[in-house]
């Protein structure tokens, strides 16, 4: 399961939630949910679940390609 950085970045600011927050709710570091959204960084599975629940979406939502 491959993040995509772009649908990550593009659900953090639809729901209002910095990287500072998203990293208070998902307990990773701020630097790291930084590169991770560059493409700069891989996830594991339990990371992205983590961020996924902090932003109450599907997993899938992550990974997706489509970031409409």
């Amino acid at each position: 399961m491959k993040p995509n950085g772009v649908a990550i970045r593009a659900l953090r600011t639809a729901h209002a939630c910095g990287l500072r927050e998203l990293a208070r709710r998902t307990g990773l570091s701020r630097p790291y949910l930084s590169r991770l959204e560059r493409g700069k960084r891989g996830a594991t599975p339990e990371t992205v679940r983590l961020i996924a629940e902090a932003l109450k979406v599907p997993p899938e939502a992550l990974t997706s390609e489509d970031t409409k």
